[in-house]
């Protein structure tokens, strides 16, 4: 074998399925080996594969003539594959022709707002952008999000590229693959734009103070992913004291807790934080800072509907009477809070970021005012920023917030924030149970898990309707969602997995079990469904 001769050792090949990479507007694999029964999908050929993919899709939607070459931005989170990954990402780019431009260790919405700078000394706009991350996932996984001009890319457009890729790579297999040396690969600091960007919005909200946080305490904490930077880069020029951060440096075995607003150890942890050092605030990001949460001075966590409702209180000082559009798991108290609290209105869809999103752009489109969309996860998006979900800009929102109350004398610290969610209803319970579909049971009778899923949906929405005692709700975009005790419930289905979310939130325990029982009667025939999570919830 004449190839055997090269100085890289060349990988087996195997045969790949790639559409079971994509997730939803990502793609998602396994990039590490050693975890049991996850073998890697996500090969380095497979990489290239998919980078080439999207270098020829964007070729086509961009139609540029010859004598121009598009380029390509590329960015990684802290994980461990991600230099292994951002090099075969570079040889996919670079094979079609395309110029590369790697930023190293970057955030997600940098990525995006590459591809919107203008700037030719640093290489700008890029024409594409492709972020290396897989959120919140255990050290062993990975995958990619990608971006042009318009904002992220869609479920159709992933497809797509997924499809292209699998031709490629079946050109691997016929022809073999050899790893060859990316010529026309540049490297940029473009996380030091971004950050520059950020602090400027925060200076010219508090009216061109250039220290308008000096004297403030707040602690961040990025959980070994890539949101180290938001500490020395963004707070500490705007005169913050950042003393008691915690986690900032990159680390892709994220071995203090797992990087997500949403997780409990996480929380408790910046929430520590912020008691042990007398911060006036905390914030904390996931892996590839899309996603963000905040703590006030008293340790109470601004995330979820809180982070929401406050969100909203912001944005509808800037823009009354707007709508806000969030997913479908916010509670009824968030809906009061908006609309009678704030005159705002609060338009629930569906789960998933970029359904969200898309449902403001689409609301705006046909004439009613959004600026907001943001998903109880902490995806959260503004019109003033493009439709881009950016962790960092929401924090920016609320800094703008403590500067601007600062510098018109309406007090010190994170109580600004905390007020402007007062009278926000919160449930004493608030729960979420997983029923999963065992794909193997014969009660399928041959369906896939999307279809008996929708059966059960079907048959609990019709159980309800004869039971005075609960009340469906009349405009809803995603499962059964039920009102019922003092409390709600919402049953849907998941968007990628066969598994039944039931939301339960209600005013006590008693309550939230009474509605849990009501679904489990409705669904006890559906013999493919797990509901041992609910069982043991509804248990005296």
């Amino acid at each position: 074998m004449a190839a055997a001769s090269s100085a890289t050792a060349i990988p087996s090949l195997d045969k790949v399925d790639f559409l079971k990479l994509q997730n939803g507007s990502d793609i998602r694999g396994v990039a590490v080996s050693g975890v049991e029964g996850e073998p890697v999908s996500l090969t380095e050929p497979v990489t290239e594969a998919i980078a080439a993919g999207f270098a020829a899709w964007l070729l086509d939607k961009k139609k540029v003539d010859a004598s121009r070459k598009l380029r390509v931005s590329i960015g990684h989170d802290s994980r461990i594959s991600a230099q292994k990954l951002q090099d075969a990402v570079s040889r996919g780019i670079a094979s079609a022709g395309l110029d590369v431009v790697q930023y190293g260790l970057a955030s997600t919405p940098a990525m995006f707002n590459s591809t919107l700078t203008e700037d030719e000394a640093i290489l700008c706009p890029a024409d594409g952008a492709i972020m290396i991350t897989a959120s919140h996932l255990p050290y062993n996984r990975n995958g990619f999000k990608f971006f042009t001009s318009d904002g992220g890319l869609g479920k159709n457009d992933i497809k797509d590229i997924l499809e292209r890729a699998a031709s490629i790579y079946s050109n691997f297999l016929a022809k073999g693959y050899s790893v060859k040396a990316s010529e026309s690969v540049k490297k940029v600091d473009y996380m030091a734009v971004y950050t520059s960007d950020l602090v400027k919005a925060v200076r010219k909200a508090a009216g061109n103070i250039e220290k308008p946080l000096e004297g403030f305490h707040i602690v961040v904490d990025a959980g070994n992913g890539a949101g180290g930077f938001f500490a020395a880069k963004v707070l500490e020029p705007l005169g913050a004291i950042t003393s008691g951060s915690q986690f900032l440096e990159p680390d892709g075995m994220f071995p203090n807790h797992i990087p997500n607003p949403e997780d409990k150890a996480a929380m408790k942890a910046i929430t520590q934080a912020v008691l042990d050092n007398k911060a006036n605030l905390g914030i904390i990001f996931d892996t590839d800072v899309d996603r963000s949460a905040a703590v006030d001075s008293t340790g109470r966590e601004l995330n979820r509907n809180r982070l929401i409702a406050l969100m909203s209180a912001i944005v509808l000082e800037e823009h009354p009477g707007t709508t806000i559009v969030t997913d479908s798991v916010t509670s009824d108290g968030l809906t009061s809070f908006i609309e009678k609290k704030l005159g705002g209105k609060h338009h629930r869809f569906k789960r998933g970021y970029k359904n969200v999103i898309d449902e403001a752009i689409r609301l705006n489109s046909i004439g009613e005012e959004s600026h907001l969309a943001i998903e109880t996860s902490g995806h959260g998006a503004l019109k003033e920023n493009h439709w881009l979900d950016d962790g960092a800009y929401l924090m920016v929102k609320l800094l703008n917030k403590l500067a601007s109350a600062r510098a018109s004398g309406k007090g010190v610290g994170s109580k600004v924030l905390t007020d402007l969610v007062e009278g926000l209803e919160e449930p004493a319970i608030a729960v979420e149970l997983r029923l999963k579909i065992n794909q193997n049971h014969p009660d399928l009778k041959g369906r896939s898990f999307r279809e008996y899923g929708e059966a059960v949906l079907q048959h609990l929405g019709n159980s309800i309707a004869s039971n005075p005692k609960l009340q469906k709700a009349t405009v809803n975009y995603e499962g059964v969602r039920v009102s019922g005790f003092g409390g709600w419930f919402l049953l849907r289905l998941s968007l990628h997995d066969p598994v039944l979310p039931l939301n339960i939130e209600a005013p006590s325990h008693e309550d939230a079990v009474k509605l849990g029982l009501k679904v489990a009667a409705a669904v006890k025939e559906f013999q493919a469904l797990d509901t041992s999570a609910l069982d043991k919830f509804a248990q005296p």
